[in-house]
């Protein structure tokens, strides 16, 4: 048997489960058929009871509690006119939430001093999901205050006065981006942004997220990220790093942050983007990578895990489910199937993910939130909302999204986590710049 065919044959597999998933049980709101919040799902301790169990239980608890109240909700309100049988996204007061955000935080987030960079991107990227307008002299502020994270080794610091960081300059770079004026994108030093990134790459092909800094898979995933977002990219950043990135695959599939590590969705996320902006996804193992990834939706949530025997989280809307359209390319452009009914895989169940983001991680004063115990933040905000545009995009004419067009977000691109649209405005901006 060939390889291709092999393969074929593994996932013809590993998809079977999550069939048996997809059409488990189903709730309908208005048009929209859900398979979430099954009680035959509930976690199995066998009787044999431990503090992940303890805890697995105690999320679940929560989570079904958040479902009996929108059940409530929805049932006293279905004689009104109008009636939304659907969990709506609160798009005005997580609009609010976010630009109170950028004008001033609460003492909470005083320890996250050296992560500015990083909340001006989470709040801005969720802005832009959320088609909210940003007003224009916040823009310009935020330009000057990122400008003022420029440090002199060419990369972007967390804050004024604070050391050049992959993981920042990811941020302070997007977050420009996302702005989408000539103002933020001119503001970025190409030439110097290049050195910095050569500065930290290892003759491996890994990166160093900073000087004489730790080596793991965010930092190749930033440093590509960053160079093709502003067409930099060439053979000296990129030489080596797809083959140091695939000895990080692991034993269940996954990858993790650095050789011999545990698999985890957020490296998993940064190993496929980066092999795609590569354009060298075909050097995961798909089959194994696509079984460890199906496991990690939690069957009663409908939310993602990051790890084996974990427990369900917001971020990982984002982190997990921007893996599947990263797999779904990588079939179809190596010919896996050529039949023609084969129009759209459904590699995980989009609209379970829907129903956890919109039923236990939104703050009814906004923000979303890890899970229903959990306090609103800028970064699950970003994170979770990303997660949803993501699921958003599995839905066809046939089968809607949940709450169909009213809970609809801008459309992001899986592999930098900006909005299409800024995407292509930065990509045509700085293919046109001469140096």
């Amino acid at each position: 048997m060939s390889s291709t065919s092999s393969k074929v044959g593994q996932l013809s597999l590993i998809r079977c489960p999550a069939t048996i998933f997809m059409h488990a049980l189903s709730y309908r709101y208005g048009t929209t058929m859900v398979t979430v919040f099954d009680s035959r799902f509930l976690f199995d301790d066998d009787n044999v009871e431990t503090e992940t169990s303890v805890q697995q239980k105690k999320v679940e608890k929560l989570v079904r509690e958040e479902y009996d109240k929108f059940l409530a909700k929805a049932n006293a309100n279905m004689d009104e006119p109008d009636a939304q049988l659907s969990p709506t996204l609160s798009k005005t007061v997580h609009s609010h939430y976010l630009l109170s955000s950028l004008e001033r935080l609460s003492n909470t987030y005083s320890t996250l001093d050296s992560s500015r960079s990083w909340m001006c991107y989470w709040a801005l990227h969720s802005l832009r999901l959320l088609n909210c307008d940003i007003p224009e002299d916040l823009k310009t502020r935020i330009v000057k205050f990122l400008k003022s994270c420029k440090t002199h080794e060419g990369g972007y610091a967390g804050g004024p006065g604070q050391a050049a960081h992959l993981a920042t300059t990811y941020a302070a770079v997007m977050a420009l981006v996302t702005l989408k004026t000539d103002e933020a994108l001119s503001s970025i030093d190409r030439k110097a942004l290049r050195n910095f990134i050569l500065s930290v790459k290892n003759k491996d092909g890994s990166f160093s997220l900073h000087k004489d800094g730790e080596t793991d898979m965010r930092g190749a995933y930033c440093a590509l990220a960053v160079a093709t977002i502003t067409n930099i990219l060439d053979d000296e950043i990129s030489t080596n790093t797809a083959d140091w990135i695939t000895t990080c695959q692991t034993y269940e599939g996954g990858f993790g942050s650095g050789i011999s590590c545990e698999a985890h969705g957020g490296y998993t996320f940064c190993a496929m983007a980066s092999l795609a902006l590569l354009g060298k996804t075909n050097r995961a193992y798909i089959p194994t990578l696509l079984k460890w990834l199906a496991n990690k939706q939690m069957r009663y949530e409908g939310g993602f895990q990051g790890r084996s025997n974990k427990l369900v989280d917001g971020c990982y809307s984002y982190w997990q489910a921007a893996i599947f359209p990263l797999i779904e390319f990588a079939l179809q452009s190596e010919n896996h199937w050529k039949d023609d009914y084969v129009k759209h895989l459904e590699l995980f169940d989009w609209k379970a993910l829907q129903m956890y983001t919109l039923v236990a991680c939104q703050d009814p004063s906004g923000g979303l939130r890890d899970k229903p115990d959990k306090s609103r933040d800028l970064y699950h905000t970003c994170y979770a909302l990303s997660g949803l545009s993501i699921a958003q995009d599995y839905a066809t004419a046939d089968d809607p999204n949940v709450g169909d067009g009213q809970n609809r977000l801008n459309r992001v691109n899986a592999v930098f986590n900006v909005c299409v649209a800024e995407e292509q405005r930065a990509k045509e901006y700085f293919a046109n710049l001469i140096d």
